[in-house]
């Protein structure tokens, strides 16, 4: 296609919740096509936000009235404004100039968009990692006791009998450290013991 004139695209997106999509084609105003999503509940599809993807060639410039209607997180609009960037498309925000893709505020606001988000996503797994270590640390993050009731009653048997906890644990399959958990009703098998 070759001597495409760049288009102006708009996009606009509508939820149940507010239904102001007249102030949001004020905003963007005469466009060459115009995409409008109608969005229910908690549905996630945008059909008309993929169909515009397709639409859009090299020299067009998506309008829109904030990243909000166009993006559902930070990481998401990142992702689309590398995916259009790859395609010479140019995204225009009407209500955020200073995020509009083509300006070199833009692209610096957008830089530092994708260094808050990364941040973001660091801090996040490394508070997963520290609430997992923490949780081993407590004994909480093996799934559920080990030692079924009965396994419990047959190694009390066994232990009163003067059978060595060690070999008692190894037969079951456990640690020592889970058969006095568990003979002595300690954590998560307190309400066995109860029972």
């Amino acid at each position: 296609m070759s001597g495409h004139k760049g288009q102006v695209v708009g996009y606009a997106r509508v939820s149940a919740a507010d239904q102001n999509e007249a102030r949001q084609l004020e905003a963007i105003g005469e466009v060459d096509r115009l995409f409008s999503e109608k969005v229910s509940g908690k549905s996630t599809d945008r059909p008309q936000l993929q169909e515009m993807l397709a639409y859009v060639r090299e020299g067009d410039t998506i309008r829109v009235k904030s990243p909000d209607r166009l993006a559902r997180s930070t990481t998401d609009l990142l992702g689309m404004v590398e995916r259009l960037k790859a395609q010479g498309v140019a995204l225009e925000f009407v209500d955020n100039p200073a995020l509009n893709t083509e300006t070199p505020q833009g692209s610096f606001m957008l830089t530092i968009l994708a260094a808050v988000a990364e941040l973001e996503r660091a801090t996040i797994r490394e508070r997963q990692a520290e609430g997992i270590a923490i949780a081993k640390a407590a004994g909480k993050y093996e799934r559920g006791p080990k030692l079924t009731s009965e396994q419990i009653e047959e190694a009390r048997e066994r232990v009163a009998a003067g059978v060595p906890k060690a070999r008692v644990a190894r037969d079951l399959g456990c640690s020592r450290q889970t058969l006095h958990a568990a003979l002595s009703g300690a954590g998560k098998y307190a309400p066995l013991a109860a029972a």
